[in-house]
């Protein structure tokens, strides 16, 4: 998502089991859209070692209404939410980052893609995001509180929140299913259904 002034994503996600019935909540409530849904395509980068993903960090190259460099730091938990340092900014030729990127000795560790919308309600964004395993939502705010506050006029479980990465929830049901292979894209789920057992997760809705 973008990032905010001081350069720190503050975020939960939850698990749906109907995307557009929270769609029509937020409606509802007067969000305004802020992004119509769209697909992206992203490349996350590592070091031949896999360095950045042991340190829980990401570095990350996104394709959707343009394209975007991303880093992330190691996360934290504020008030029952994921908070971190996020640097996101847009490059003019996603081909051209990649060499970039490539020729400084990093290499896509793994490529995943999702559908999403985002709405803005308060002072929070909602992207309701569609993967190849499953519906979500994330919410992201200025504060823990804010975030909070967004969760309960949507209705949604807060004790449900979910403060991990849709690759971390990929690994997970990787191992629970026994996929062999390691791009969450919709290709490779065509003929799949992913429980929730199986990413670890419970609806919120």
């Amino acid at each position: 998502m973008t990032t905010n002034h001081t350069n720190q994503e503050i975020e939960v996600k939850f698990y749906l089991k109907s995307l557009p019935n929270l769609q029509a909540r937020l409606e509802r409530l007067g969000a305004k859209l802020a992004q119509p849904r769209g697909l992206e395509r992203n490349l996350r980068f590592d070091r031949p070692g896999g360095e950045l993903s042991r340190e829980g960090r990401v570095l990350r190259l996104r394709q959707d209404s343009a394209a975007r460099l991303t880093y992330k730091g190691p996360g934290e938990l504020q008030g029952g939410v994921q908070a971190r340092v996020e640097i996101e900014f847009t490059v003019d030729d996603f081909k051209q980052a990649q060499a970039f990127l490539e020729a400084l000795g990093y290499s896509v560790w793994a490529a995943y893609e999702k559908y999403r919308a985002t709405y803005a309600l308060d002072d929070a964004l909602v992207t309701l995001d569609e993967l190849p395993f499953g519906s979500f939502a994330e919410i992201e705010a200025p504060t823990p509180e804010a975030v909070a506050r967004a969760a309960k006029r949507l209705e949604v479980d807060w004790e449900e929140r979910i403060n991990t990465s849709y690759m971390a929830l990929f690994e997970h049901a990787r191992e629970a299913m026994g996929y062999s292979f390691r791009d969450l894209t919709f290709e490779n789920f065509r003929e799949l259904r992913v429980p929730a057992e199986a990413l670890g997760v419970r609806p919120a809705d």
